[in-house]
Order: C-alpha cells, then sequence, then structure tokens
C-alpha cells in the first residue's frame, strides 16, 4: 500500500447500519472537505487515464458528478450526467437493472454522445457493478466506445468487477 493509500482509507468514515440495519456505509463526505486529498484523487485517476484517448467522462448520480466534472476538467474532456429516471429534460435512452429489491432505471440524453465518442465512466462506489453495468449499455445504446471504469472504493466482497470483465477497471481503494 501507498501512502496516498493509506490516507484515502482513514479519510473515509464507516458508519454502521446505514441506510438499513446491517449495511457498514463508506462515507466519502469527510474525504472530500479535504481538499489535498481530494486533488489527489483526481490527479491519480487523470495520472491513470492520461495516455487514452478520453473524450467524454460519464459521472453516476449523483456521487460520480463529484469526481467526474473534476476528472474531465483535467483531462479536458466533456461531462455527461447519467441520472435517476425522470430527471433529465430532453430526449433519453434509459437502461433498468436489478437492486437487491427490485429494479431501478437509469438515463441519459440521446444526444449526450456520438458514435466512436470514448468515454470513461465515473462513479464513488463499485459494488455489485449493476449501475456501472446500467450505465454502459446507455453508452452502448448511443454508439460510445467505453475506455474504462474508475471508482474511488471498490467493495472486493461483492465481486463488481467480475460484472465489467472485458474492461479497464480502476480504482484507488479497496475494501
Amino acid at each position: 500500500m501507498t501512502k496516498i493509500h493509506d490516507d484515502l482509507i482513514l479519510a473515509v468514515r464507516d458508519v454502521p447500519d446505514f441506510p438499513k440495519k446491517g449495511i457498514l456505509f463508506k462515507d466519502i463526505t469527510t474525504l472530500l472537505t479535504r481538499g489535498d486529498l481530494f486533488r489527489k484523487v483526481i490527479d491519480e485517476f487523470a495520472n491513470h487515464y492520461k495516455s487514452k484517448k478520453i473524450d467524454k467522462i460519464v459521472g453516476i448520480e449523483s456521487r460520480g458528478f463529484i469526481f467526474g466534472s473534476a476528472l474531465a476538467y483535467k483531462l479536458g474532456a466533456g461531462l455527461v450526467p447519467v441520472r435517476k429516471k425522470g430527471k433529465l429534460p430532453h430526449k433519453t435512452v434509459t437502461a433498468t437493472y436489478q437492486l437487491e429489491y427490485g429494479t431501478d432505471t437509469l438515463e441519459m440524453h440521446e444526444d449526450a454522445l456520438t458514435p466512436g465518442t470514448n468515454v470513461l465512466i465515473v462513479d464513488d462506489l463499485l459494488a455489485t457493478g449493476g449501475t456501472a453495468k446500467a450505465t454502459a449499455e446507455l453508452v452502448q445504446k448511443v454508439g460510445g466506445s467505453i475506455v474504462g471504469y474508475a471508482f474511488l472504493i471498490e467493495l472486493l466482497f461483492l465481486k463488481g468487477r467480475e460484472t465489467l470483465k472485458g474492461h479497464d477497471v480502476h480504482s484507488l481503494i479497496q475494501y
């Protein structure tokens, strides 16, 4: 482990029984309040992807917007928000995915990407990979090309990386 890795782990707060009993929530707001660490997160992502041709960052609602917008700025790329159903004002493409109890739907503006656009999908946390996979479906529906996935945190025991096989998956903290 590197010093940056250790610093990031120490900056994430564990919140037991949130949002429901039995869940240990990884609260990144404590990391975000530290400008030095937030900058290091963005720099680490940028260094990993600087040699790739990335046209757009696709940020997953809502914490993916935080990292995605800063990374888009750093890489000189555009930012495309992926939101929960009903939150975007123009024509959208949709993808429905399984949750622990039921389903959810994500949307992206249908004109946010053009065929051949190189995309990096960004979110704060990789758990089972369902949300990221649904986001990839949106990108592929409009002809985008996925360069990879970037996550601050990866919960290894949930094996989300397996759901995203065939693509570069980069995470800075693993539990």
